[in-house]
This record gives C-alpha cells, sequence and structure tokens, in this order.
C-alpha cells in the first residue's frame, strides 16, 4: 500500500531561538519518537506536509517519512499524534510524529457516517445520534476513512447499538456492543417528558410555599400562647 510521502530535516539545533528561525525560513519545527526509540527533532515544509494528508483520512493518513540530514536517507512509517496551532494565525507551529509498525495495531478514532432516512423520521419521528466518530484499533494499513451504518429501517422506538456495526476485516471496535448509536424517538414522548420534568419543577416550589405558611401560623401561635399565658399571672396575683 503506498502511503503519503513526506521529506523532513534532522534538527540539530533545539529551543526558541532556533524555533522561530526554523518558522521564519517557512519551515515547522517537530518531533518524532515512538517504538522505543529515542526522540528525533525534526523540521519539515508545512505547506508539503498538507499537500501530503489524504483528504478522507486527514489525521489517521499514514506517512512514509524520508528522514535526510544523515550520512544516508532512514525510510520511517509513522502517523500525525499531535499538532500546535497558533491560536491567531491558525498556522502549524509544531508538530508530533509517532512512528508505527504495519504488522502491529495503533488506536485512532474514525468518523461514523448514518446513510439513508430512517422510517420513523418519516413517521414524525426525531433522529438522536450517539457517537459521531468511534475508537478503533487496526493496521495502519487497514484504518477505513470511515464506518458506515445503514438508518432506513429504523422506525419511531428502535436503536441501533455498537454490535450492529459491520467492520471492515482487521479492524475492532473499542466500544461496548451495548453502546446505542442512533435511536429515532417521538416528538410527543419528547414533550410528555418536559412536561414531567416542568411539573415536578412547579410541585417542589409549590411545597415550599405551605411549608413557609406553615411555619408562619406555628410562630403565630406560640406569639397566640404567649399573650394568653401572661394574662394568666397576672390573675394568680390577683387573687393572692
Amino acid at each position: 500500500m503506498d502511503f503519503a510521502k513526506v521529506s523532513v530535516e534532522l534538527r540539530t539545533q533545539s529551543g526558541k531561538g532556533p524555533a522561530r528561525r526554523n518558522r521564519a525560513a517557512g519551515k515547522v519545527p517537530g518531533v518524532l519518537y515512538g517504538h522505543k526509540a529515542a526522540p528525533v527533532s525534526v523540521t519539515l515544509d508545512p505547506a508539503a506536509l498538507i499537500r501530503s494528508l489524504d483528504k478522507d483520512k486527514k489525521r489517521n493518513t499514514v506517512f512514509a517519512l524520508t528522514l535526510g540530514g544523515k550520512e544516508a536517507p532512514e525510510q520511517i512509517t509513522a502517523m500525525i499524534r499531535d499538532v500546535q496551532i497558533h491560536p491567531i494565525s491558525r498556522r502549524v507551529v509544531h508538530i508530533d510524529f509517532i512512528r508505527v509498525s504495519l504488522d502491529e495495531e495503533i488506536k485512532v478514532t474514525v468518523p461514523l457516517h448514518l446513510t439513508g432516512t430512517a422510517v420513523g423520521v418519516t413517521n414524525g419521528g426525531n433522529l438522536h445520534q450517539g457517537w459521531h466518530a468511534v475508537p478503533i484499533a487496526a493496521k495502519p494499513a487497514a484504518i477505513p476513512n470511515k464506518i458506515e451504518i445503514d438508518i432506513t429501517n429504523l422506525d419511531v422506538g428502535d436503536a441501533l447499538h455498537v454490535s450492529d456495526l459491520k467492520l471492515p476485516v482487521g479492524v475492532r471496535l473499542l466500544l461496548e456492543g451495548k453502546e446505542a448509536i442512533a435511536s429515532v424517538v417521538a416528538p410527543r414522548a419528547e414533550k410528555e417528558a418536559e412536561v414531567v420534568v416542568a411539573e415536578g419543577a412547579v410541585a417542589a416550589e409549590g411545597a415550599a410555599a405551605p411549608a413557609e405558611g406553615a411555619a408562619a401560623a406555628a410562630a403565630g401561635g406560640d406569639k397566640a400562647a404567649a399573650g394568653a399565658a401572661a394574662p394568666a399571672k397576672k390573675d394568680d396575683k390577683k387573687g393572692k
């Protein structure tokens, strides 16, 4: 399988000063690490990297890096692990690559696309999508661009789960089979749920008011009892 080809150069100087000079020259600093190998500082052309990205796989693109700056160029299979973007210019300022082996699984996240129109939506229901991307494990050459699932037969009250997904050969999902991917819910059920929640809130507020009234009434009763006790003491004195 052909991988995206990018040339990177060995970077011998580190620190903010050399990094700024590299960026001024149109290069971006980066680091290549992984597979128990010592980290290697590199520089590369960010425009060449963007051009080589697989338009479908994007961050899951597998690269065949040519590492120059040594006695003999070295060919390395790698993927992007992290990209730092400048908050204002939105330019790439640093890239981390990780070495990968064609014979070992790696963990990535791929988009989940729902195809078709659910019959439940046609009947007035609302579609809820629980996952828009799913974590998988696969060897680099087996990483799919996306995973699709047909929701045409999904009716109101129905749901599709992770266990319903059909995966390409060599791909493992890193989710439990009972996780819901998509479901169709009746609008009336949603409204009734909202009404129940609203009524519960009103009932809670209403319960507070009688409690306050009871407390006030109790306080008034205490005062009345105290007022009635005072004359009783006075009558006792007269009797004496």
